[in-house]
């Protein structure tokens, strides 16, 4: 990559953190938001955070959605995000303001697309989400949420209401500095497909997921 070079011959101050770029408004069918993108220069990752209504400060219902092309756009059954991001922008619109952050390079818990669909093969071979993750060589987890926090300090967001089943992220907030007064179920009904890597999810990666109790015990 060329570096840029000033007037004067130097080079020019590399930019860092997360930066607003554009405010947008975007109709969709579950209401009017609008669509705020911001660029993480840190990672180089384009992010968006959808904002429904008057936000306020305290104790704002928000979803961090971790980017799943398989499930978000391709409506895979293998896990239930896209279910969930569904549900989420639903929630918000319901309550009459919120926000839904849209996690860019978080595909596959951070691995990325072709790593992921990888996992899903040894997957399809009988190994679990953790396993196969494991078996690449690659983390289990990769995410980070810095990017979300930054995003909530733009927004002006103190605490906030988190919809996530998962107290890795309640906690990655925290430690960023963003109150998290309450975590909000976002309960998915398991489907045939998936109630094997929601297991998981559950016993091995600590997923609140009670709701699948019913499902072990008739299983």
């Amino acid at each position: 990559m060329t570096e840029k070079i000033g007037v004067l011959g130097k080079k020019a101050p590399q930019r860092t953190g997360v930066e607003r770029v554009v405010n947008a408004p975007l109709p969709t069918v579950y209401g009017k938001f609008q669509a705020i993108g911001y660029m993480d220069h840190d990672r180089g990752d384009e992010q968006v955070a959808l904002v429904y209504g008057e936000i306020g400060t305290d104790d704002v219902l928000i979803r961090l959605h971790s980017e799943c092309l398989t499930g978000d756009a391709f409506g895979s059954q293998h896990c239930e995000c896209g279910d969930q991001l569904d549900a989420a922008l639903r929630a918000v619109v319901s309550e009459g303001a919120g926000v839904v952050v849209y996690l860019r390079g978080h595909e596959g818990r951070g691995i990325g697309l072709l790593a992921k669909l990888r996992a899903m093969a040894l997957q399809a071979e009988g190994l679990d989400t953790v396993e196969a993750n494991l078996a690449l060589g690659l983390p289990v987890d990769a995410r980070d949420y810095g990017v979300a926090a930054r995003i909530m300090d733009d927004l002006g967001v103190k605490s906030v209401r988190l919809m996530s089943n998962n107290p890795r992220k309640r906690d990655a907030l925290v430690s960023h500095g963003i109150r998290v007064a309450e975590q909000v179920p976002l309960l998915i009904p398991p489907c045939e497909n998936n109630i094997t890597y929601l297991r998981t999810k559950r016993e091995r990666l600590d997923h609140h997921l009670p709701h699948l109790d019913a499902v072990v015990s008739s299983s």
